[in-house]
This record gives C-alpha cells, sequence and structure tokens, in this order.
C-alpha cells in the first residue's frame, strides 16, 4: 500500500484527505495539534494521525522517509524547507502554493533525483492556470493569438449568505485575506504596463455581471505580467488578474486602508478603545465625534458606505481592545473574525472567469469566456477547500499511479498534467463553463488608469 504524508490539518486539509483515503493509501496526516488531524482520518482504518511541528526538522525527516509521496499544505515559508528533504530522500511532492524562488532554484536538483515537485495545484493558483492553458493551447493549435487576457477569481460567501455591509466573510485563512489587499498590482493594458500602488489598489473597481451571480467587483491580483510568459502568450497586448468582490467591499477596505486600519506598523495601544485607535491614528487629540472625524479624514460622508460599514465592524467603538504593543492589522482582522465568520450552515462559493480577445489569420476575431461557479456544502465541504485540496488530490494520485513521469519543480500549464486533473474534476462537478464565438460587445473594458 502507497503511503502518503499531508503536512497540515487546516481548513483546506479535509477533502484531500478524504480522497485519498477513499483511494486506499494509507494517509498519514501531521499537525501540530494532532486532534485537529484524528478529525480528518476518522472512520478510516488507513489513517494515521501524528503530532508535529515545523520548528521539529529532525522528526520530519524521520518521517518523510516512510512515506512515498509528501503533500505540504503548510504556510509558503516552510515548502522549501520540506522540498529540501524530499530532494534528498527522493520522495515526490505536491503543494497548493505559488512557486517562489527558493523553489525553483531546486528544479535541476530534483530532475537529479527523479523525483517531481507540483507546485500551484490549488484554486488559485492552480485550476486558473490549467483552465486558461486550455484555451489558449485551443487558441493557438487554430494558429490565432491571445490578444488579451483577463484571469479573474473570488473565493465568497453564496448570495445568502452575504448579509453583512463588507458582503464578505471568511471560509479561508482570516489574515491572508486581509494580508492580500496590503498588496500592489501591476499589469499589461493595451501594450503599457501600468502600476498600482497599494494604496491605491481598491480604487476604481470593475463592475462584471457573473453567471447567476450578478454584479461583482474586480481590483488587480499583484503582479500579472510574469504569466505572459508562463503562459506562453508573448503576443497579448493585455494581461490581467483579478480578484472577485461584493459591491462595497472595494469602498470599504480602500477607506480602512487610507485610515491605517490595515497596516502592520506597530504602536503602543496601551489603554486604547477601538476608537482611541482610530483617533491616534488619524492624528486626533480625543475620540469625540470619532466617527464624523474619520469621515472628514477621508473626505467621505458620514452616511457614506465605507463609514457605515466601518461602524458595523465596531471600530468606532469606545470599547477597550485590551492591546498593549501591536498592529492595527492584527487587531483589526482579529475583530473581523469575531464578526464575520462564515456560519456552520452557510455556504461558501468560488468564482472564476476567465476573459480572452483572440485573433485568427483570416481576420476573425472573437470573445472567449471560461467560467467556474462553485458552492460548498455546508455538512461537507467548503467551496474553497474542494477546489483548492481536490486538484492536489487528483495529481497525488496520478503520480503514484506512474500517470505524471516529468521530474523538477513544475506547475500544471503543460497539457499532459492540465487534461487529465481538469477531467477528473469536472466528475467531481467541479467544471469550467467554455463559451466560444462571443462578440467583441463579451470584452471588458478594465483598469484604464486616472489621468
Amino acid at each position: 500500500m502507497k503511503k502518503i504524508l499531508i503536512l497540515g490539518a487546516g481548513m483546506i486539509s479535509k477533502p484531500i484527505v478524504t480522497y485519498l483515503l477513499n483511494k486506499g493509501y494509507f494517509v498519514t496526516v501531521a499537525d501540530q495539534i494532532k486532534s485537529k488531524a484524528e478529525n480528518l482520518i476518522e472512520g478510516f482504518k488507513n489513517g494515521r494521525a501524528i503530532s508535529l511541528s515545523t520548528d521539529q526538522e529532525n522528526k520530519l525527516e524521520n518521517i518523510i522517509v516512510k512515506h512515498d509521496i509528501i503533500v505540504s499544505l503548510l504556510p509558503w515559508i516552510y515548502h522549501v524547507m520540506v522540498a529540501r528533504l524530499c530532494v534528498k530522500h527522493k520522495k515526490n511532492m505536491v503543494t497548493t502554493s505559488y512557486v517562489k524562488p527558493g523553489m525553483r532554484a531546486l528544479d535541476e536538483e530534483c530532475k537529479k533525483a527523479g523525483i517531481i515537485i507540483l507546485n500551484e495545484f490549488g484554486l488559485d493558483p492552480g485550476i486558473d492556470h490549467m483552465s486558461a492553458m486550455r484555451i489558449i493551447d485551443h487558441i493557438h493549435e487554430k494558429g490565432g493569438k491571445v490578444e488579451e487576457f483577463y484571469s479573474i477569481c473570488g473565493a465568497l460567501p453564496a448570495p445568502e449568505a452575504a448579509d453583512n455591509p463588507l458582503k464578505y466573510k471568511f471560509s479561508w485563512s482570516p489574515k491572508g485575506v486581509i494580508m492580500a489587499g496590503n498588496n500592489d498590482g501591476k499589469y499589461l493594458l493595451n501594450g503599457k504596463e501600468v502600476y498600482v500602488p497599494t494604496e491605491d489598489i481598491f480604487k476604481n473597481p470593475v463592475s462584471i455581471n457573473f453567471m447567476d451571480i450578478g454584479e461583482l467587483e474586480v481590483y488587480p491580483n499583484r503582479d500579472s505580467i510574469p504569466y505572459i510568459d508562463l503562459y506562453g502568450i508573448p503576443e497579448s497586448k493585455s494581461m490581467m488578474r483579478g480578484t472577485f468582490r461584493y459591491p462595497g467591499w472595494c469602498s470599504t477596505m480602500d477607506a480602512m486602508k487610507a485610515l491605517k486600519l490595515i497596516t502592520s506598523d506597530k504602536y503602543d495601544f496601551t489603554g486604547k478603545t477601538y476608537a482611541g485607535m482610530v483617533a491616534m491614528l488619524i492624528n486626533e487629540s480625543d475620540t469625540i465625534n470619532i466617527k464624523a472625524k474619520a469621515a472628514k479624514y477621508l473626505n467621505l460622508k458620514e452616511d457614506s458606505y465605507a463609514i457605515k460599514a466601518i461602524e458595523w465592524l465596531g471600530i468606532f467603538d469606545d470599547k477597550p481592545m485590551n492591546r498593549c504593543e501591536d498592529t492595527p492589522f492584527e487587531i483589526v482582522t482579529d475583530l473581523m473574525m469575531e464578526k464575520m465568520e462564515m456560519g456552520k450552515t452557510e455556504r461558501d462559493m468560488v468564482a472564476m472567469q476567465h476573459i480572452f480577445l483572440a485573433s485568427y489569420p483570416d481576420g476573425k476575431k472573437e470573445v472567449i469566456k471560461s467560467s467556474l461557479l462553485d458552492f460548498g456544502t455546508p455538512a461537507t465541504d467548503t467551496a474553497v477547500a474542494r477546489t483548492v485540496a481536490l486538484p492536489a488530490a487528483v495529481a497525488v494520485d496520478m503520480i503514484l499511479k506512474g500517470k505524471i513521469n516529468k521530474t523538477g519543480v513544475y506547475i500544471p500549464v503543460i497539457p499532459e498534467i492540465y487534461n487529465p486533473i481538469l477531467d477528473a474534476l469536472e466528475s467531481m462537478d467541479i467544471k469550467m463553463i467554455e463559451e466560444f464565438g462571443l462578440p467583441l460587445s463579451e470584452k471588458i473594458n478594465i483598469f484604464v488608469p486616472s489621468e
């Protein structure tokens, strides 16, 4: 019986553990909190739970030696450490995280060891790569060119659960969601590079009517330009990756960012209330009418959507924070987690859409859309957990069955990897809806910078 080691028993781990246990593999789940791992293998005789901390490298190495393949669902900063041990002991490895330079640098060592390390095998990154490449390869096979490409993804509450002013609830790493809002953005638009500094990332979002959901907003997601080479589309004049949110999120986050509420700068908040924190951050001497003062600082009306949303969070309350030296980011994200947790009976949702403008030698042009809409099931798995974990689960199964024979550091952008994975996901109702031959009016005009 093949043995699989899964490192991490967090919010996305259950679907991959269950999938591989049901396939008949022996699965060891390791987590710092052993009870979390035990919950994932409950009812299965071919599962084992162990306690393991990321600082126990010798113990980790001894465990890796005893398994056939390693899946790291740890925070990304630990992947290279795990990968080096996998190279040393010639063990294949899968992660759902972005490839960082330290991981990419192991490519030649992986080839010499005869192993593969598959990265970016989740939703975004993961399904986005695979579904995009299937369309791109289709266009190129017809002799066409990808003139424009926009790729957008978002993990959201289902419409009926989007019942707070921010229209958002956390179904994955809460602090990771907010931390991503501190990134800047970079993309290609009409042949020109556009840089969006972090302070402007939520300004002027683009509105898209998405499938059966209705209006969603889009803001830029990090640096999109490397994906031109990654996807093999040097002909593209526009390339942008973005994030979906319900209307209201961007204006609220823009205001919170301007108020310095999600900065990681440290302050001494000893004895401060939430209102006192706001007063300190905007250089006010007291908390009297702090909502009005914050609105004035932002040049917004007191009854603006963003101000009302921030008020709903409790950030203007004269309530003790019980903090000493800390960061606004930690304080505010803790508050958001208290008020914006996904309920046990509520559904989450994953929305993804690729929009292409393709041209062909005969002069024809078409817009192509590839869209995914997936909902979680409260009694089983969230949509985020399904769409992140199951691509990795299928990849592990394929490697163990000898259906993936590459060596080196890879992401899923080649047909022999992405086609069977996408086919397997479709059998689990994770399916991209592809629309070809759409008129040019279906193309989006996105993120034109203000003059």
